[in-house]
């Protein structure tokens, strides 16, 4: 994971709604509503290795300043703990899930609307959403594959950027140069496909540059080929970065 022995505490610190969030949208995308791209136009596949792909559409997501405000309002923040070394410590960022089913009035629209045109174009079905949100440039997160890579054979992942741009960098498992820098925000679009969570690993680095927030829509799916003994329970007892 590249923070040491950790693991996950299950129970966070509630947040609330966060206070003090230096949050200006953007004069271009003002007023708009939120609304996916089904054309993906202007989509791109970077290919890691043989087997290990990242799509990147950049601004996938038009009315993304709307979805940002409605989920900083509506979202039940936590910030997490993780088990580090011999302590305990806060994760730099806040957190919250959403189940995004259409039917839900809890859950804002463009969610399950995401969901389901994700779903159309990589054939799988993508039911759980999980957003991190990264305050300013302290918050980060450090060098890890995703979690259901040790559940499922070839998971995909796919990130919708929200607010500031932050680089997104991606190396092979267990170090190595940085293969792929990307910087979303303001409605990207990444998915990582492939071996992508078997063989490669992926950051969001602190920065000390003046950055506004940016919020992290992470989308993935439940059910898929399993590896070799595991069942779809195996890991989402406790949800991941």
């Amino acid at each position: 994971m590249g923070v040491g022995p950790a693991g996950v505490e299950p129970a966070g610190v509630p947040a609330g709604v966060p206070a003090g969030i230096a949050w200006q949208p953007s004069l271009l995308d003002l007023g708009a509503s939120p609304d996916v791209d089904v054309s993906f136009d202007g989509l791109v596949r970077h290919w890691l290795d043989a087997t290990s792909w990242v799509d990147y559409c950049p601004g996938w997501l038009r009315g993304h300043d709307a979805l940002f405000e409605t989920l900083l309002a509506t979202g039940s923040w936590q910030q997490r703990s993780r088990r580090m070394y011999d302590g305990v410590v806060p994760e730099p960022r806040l957190t919250a899930g959403w189940t995004p089913l259409a039917a839900d009035p809890s859950v804002p629209p463009a969610l399950p609307s995401m969901c389901s045109v994700l779903s159309a174009r990589y054939g799988v079905t993508f039911d759980r959403v999980w957003v991190n949100l990264y305050r300013d440039g302290r918050d980060s997160v450090a060098w890890h594959p995703d979690r259901n890579g040790r559940v499922h054979s070839r998971p995909l992942v796919a990130t919708v950027s929200l607010g500031a741009r932050r680089r997104f960098l991606l190396r092979p498992r267990g170090g190595g140069s940085v293969a792929l820098t990307l910087s979303p925000g303001a409605g990207d679009l990444v998915v990582m496909g492939g071996a992508c969570q078997h063989d490669w690993e992926h950051s969001v680095p602190k920065t000390a540059k003046p950055v506004g927030p940016r919020m992290s829509v992470t989308i993935r799916h439940s059910h898929g080929e399993l590896l070799p003994g595991k069942s779809p329970g195996t890991y989402y007892g406790v949800e991941y970065s």
